[in-house]
């Protein structure tokens, strides 16, 4: 695949060895680039899960401590070649936080719990996604999902969304990286076009790269307390 941009170490993260960077020939119509993103993600999901299972208990009994409601949070999202699936977070809202129609969460939403801004804030909330990782819906790196009510909306603006609709979605990506999470159309819109670089350099360098950078910036927790939920 020609690389038409590069991602550079203004990204904050350390250089790795060029030779993780991959190909992308086919082999019987199949990319291997992406049988090896699967493996990697087979791998890394399922050593968080299993390290981090202690966690997950204590986050649950916390969640379901900090407010009224079910402890996980199920919300539906478009995934790869645009089919709909069930995207799992920690609860951060309060129950019956949004009403028919869906609504992004703004920074300092009274909707949040206290509980939940702790969680947003470290991105714990988001750790059930492993789970969405090992069942195949997400990798660990790719285009933030969106909601379809938002994503036809963002559609109109952004007519080169549908590019997304070739990989899977991910749990963190180029756009939180640069961006964060969205308040807006404006701003979806925006983060799109940084995710929209990440198609032009898949790479497992670059999925490394995401993913270090990731990891820093959960220990310096710069994770927005505005992460879209309802």
């Amino acid at each position: 695949m020609n690389k038409a941009y590069v991602i550079t170490a203004n990204t904050t993260i350390p250089w790795i060895s060029r030779w993780i960077e991959l190909p992308v020939p086919r082999f019987r119509g199949i990319h291997l680039f992406f049988m090896s993103k699967r493996l990697l993600d087979l791998i890394l999901a399922f050593t968080f899960i299993i390290s981090f299972l202690p966690f997950y208990l204590l986050l649950a009994v916390l969640t379901f401590a900090s407010s009224r409601g079910p402890v996980i949070y199920k919300q539906e999202r478009v995934g790869r070649n645009g089919l709909s699936f069930t995207m799992y977070k920690f609860r951060s809202m309060k129950p019956g936080a949004e009403g028919r129609v869906p609504l992004l969460a703004v920074p300092n939403d009274p909707r949040i719990t206290a509980w939940g801004r702790f969680m947003r804030r470290y991105k714990l909330d988001e750790t059930p996604q492993f789970f969405n990782v090992l069942m195949g819906s997400m990798s660990i790196v790719g285009p933030r999902p969106e909601r379809a009510y938002f994503r036809e909306q963002l559609a109109q603006r952004y007519p080169g969304l549908e590019d997304f609709n070739q990989v899977k979605p991910g749990i963190t990506s180029l756009g939180q990286i640069k961006f964060g999470y969205a308040n807006n159309l404006e701003q979806m819109h925006t983060r799109a076009r940084f995710d929209a670089l990440y198609l032009k350099n898949l790479s497992l360098k670059t999925d490394l790269k995401i993913i270090v950078s990731t990891v820093i910036h959960v220990m310096l927790g710069k994770g927005s307390q505005s992460s879209m939920e309802a």
